[in-house]
């Protein structure tokens, strides 16, 4: 069974992929969505999972667990989510970048306890977050078309590509065992995430008239941003001019 998923999968992207280059490559300030019939879709299935599985969770989350400690497993998280971000940064031969983080890390798993306090941010060690899509955009593919993807969400064609090999290569989950203990800290971390994203939800319902256009552009437009601030850190002098992500 997981052979043939894979399989599907594979497939899946493949297909993606083949479509990416059927349609030209506009400059990346525009949002090129013409799977858009599709990504609305996927929009609805996603937002229908949201509502009744992840936001709930969330909100139990966020009214059981004291802020204090909520504060805590954020910053875990965060945490263990900086090993693939240094091994992108290497990637993307950002050995600036790379040595912020890797201090980050060391610093955050010792003296931090496993991260659950982020003192390398209070000795001036600002957080960031990598990974192989943008890696992929550093080696130079940066156009590519919006796509959303069954509980992955908002994405490109390029980001659905680089997710499982970040996940499967880059990051700590697939070393942990049991595979039971693996998915129980992997679905922590998405329960976390979305307590955390709850803050924004009032923002989301009253500025946004069409929500898929909204998630789209400002999906798109973040990873905008993000592209370019790794151009600009490579760049001694332009360092100092990125805000922290």
């Amino acid at each position: 069974m997981k052979i043939k998923c894979w399989g599907l999968l594979a497939a899946l992207l493949m297909a993606g992929m083949s479509i990416n280059i059927v349609f030209a490559d506009e400059p990346t300030t525009n949002v090129k969505d013409p799977y858009e019939i599709f990504n609305r879709a996927m929009f609805h299935f996603n937002d229908i999972f949201d509502r009744v599985v992840l936001k709930p969770a969330g909100t139990v989350y966020n009214a059981i667990i004291p802020k204090p400690l909520a504060k805590g497993f954020t910053n875990f998280f965060r945490n263990i989510d900086t090993i693939p971000t240094v091994a992108n940064d290497l990637l993307q031969l950002n050995f600036y970048q790379a040595s912020n983080d890797a201090w980050r890390l060391g610093i955050n798993s010792t003296i931090g306890i496993g991260g659950i306090f982020d003192f390398a941010k209070d000795m001036g060690l600002q957080p960031n977050s990598e990974d192989l899509g943008l890696t992929f955009a550093r080696w130079g593919y940066e156009n590519s078309n919006y796509l959303v993807f069954p509980f992955l969400g908002p994405s490109t064609v390029r980001d659905v590509v680089a997710w499982p090999i970040n996940y499967y290569y880059l990051t700590i989950y697939p070393r942990i065992n049991p595979v039971r203990t693996r998915y129980i800290l992997y679905s922590a971390s998405v329960v976390v995430w979305r307590a955390d994203m709850l803050r924004h939800e009032e923002v989301f319902e009253q500025v946004s008239i069409d929500k898929y256009a909204f998630m789209r552009d400002a999906y798109m437009q973040r990873r905008h941003y993000l592209i370019e601030r790794n151009k600009k850190l490579l760049d001694p002098a332009l360092r100092n001019t990125v805000s922290p992500t």
